[in-house]
């Protein structure tokens, strides 16, 4: 069985949801770094980056997002070679690009020391995150970003999309980002991780 570290609100959504999708035996261990989890057994369990996701699998720890869900559902992925690197395109588009515009805001110690350049980034976070939503409007093709097939890809744009609001995003803005919200929010698999506390 899979053990796997998440916390409510983050990208581990993103895992949790795949591995629901895919119906794999796993167990869920929650978190709460506001709440001192830090001393507890499953936060000591991950890896020196201190960070979840952080699946826990027989061939040892496994971090970031794209990895981890390659690792659990590579029968998810794209099959035609083009298809299945424009699937990695978009994924670390989301990972090294939207998921860190948002983190400027909460995050600017992971980048610099002074108050003033946190100041800065946050500020400059509802532009970033515009442009990101305006240049996945474009790249969403379907019900799904890729047509009516739902992929890793898309869990990853589903835990990212809880942020939005909170980063002055209007969604209602970006009519294909809404739908493909509401058609993944319809999956069993959505209603199943939220009774399970993460959303």
């Amino acid at each position: 069985m899979l053990k796997f570290i998440a916390t409510k609100g983050t990208i581990s959504v993103a895992v949790v949801l795949v591995l629901e999708e895919v119906g794999a035996d796993y167990e869920l261990c929650l978190i709460d770094f506001a709440a001192e989890d830090r001393r507890s057994q499953a936060y000591l369990e991950i890896p020196p980056k201190g960070r979840v996701p952080a699946p826990v699998t027989e061939g040892g720890i496994l971090t970031e997002t794209v990895a981890i869900l390659e690792y659990i559902a590579p029968h998810m992925l794209p099959k035609h070679a083009f298809a299945c690197a424009k699937h990695r395109e978009i994924s670390y588009y989301l990972a090294t690009t939207k998921h860190i515009n948002h983190a400027h805001k909460l995050r600017g110690f992971r980048w610099a020391d002074l108050q003033t350049s946190y100041d800065d980034m946050r500020a400059k976070v509802p532009q970033t995150m515009v442009e990101s939503c305006a240049y996945l409007e474009d790249v969403i093709v379907g019900q799904y970003i890729f047509w009516a097939e739902f992929t890793p890809a898309d869990a990853h744009l589903f835990a990212i999309r809880q942020w939005m609001a909170g980063d002055w995003v209007e969604i209602q803005n970006y009519p294909k980002l809404a739908q493909l919200q509401r058609s993944i929010a319809a999956r069993p698999s959505v209603a199943t991780i939220a009774e399970k506390g993460l959303l």
